[in-house]
């Protein structure tokens, strides 16, 4: 996957820090969001992140997901 890919989460996956619902759980399974970066380096060095991928749903949501979260859609 890659940025501008549209993905859609196939998970359950509780966040806190969802705008509507701060501070309480929200699943956010099913809800599809755009790929805006995909995080390979930091300070001009490579790393491994155990979630690599940042998604913006809404202008102000955005959570970063792995692999085994997210699917990708047409």
């Amino acid at each position: 996957m890659k940025v501008g890919d549209r993905v859609r989460v196939k998970t359950g996956l509780n966040v806190f820090h969802h705008p509507e619902h701060k501070g309480k759980s929200f699943d956010i399974v099913g809800m599809e969001g755009e790929i805006v970066r995909v995080h390979t380096e930091w300070n001009g060095r490579p790393i491994s992140p155990n979630y690599p991928y940042e998604v913006r749903f809404t202008p102000k949501f955005v959570t970063h997901l792995g692999d085994h979260e997210i699917e990708s859609i047409s």
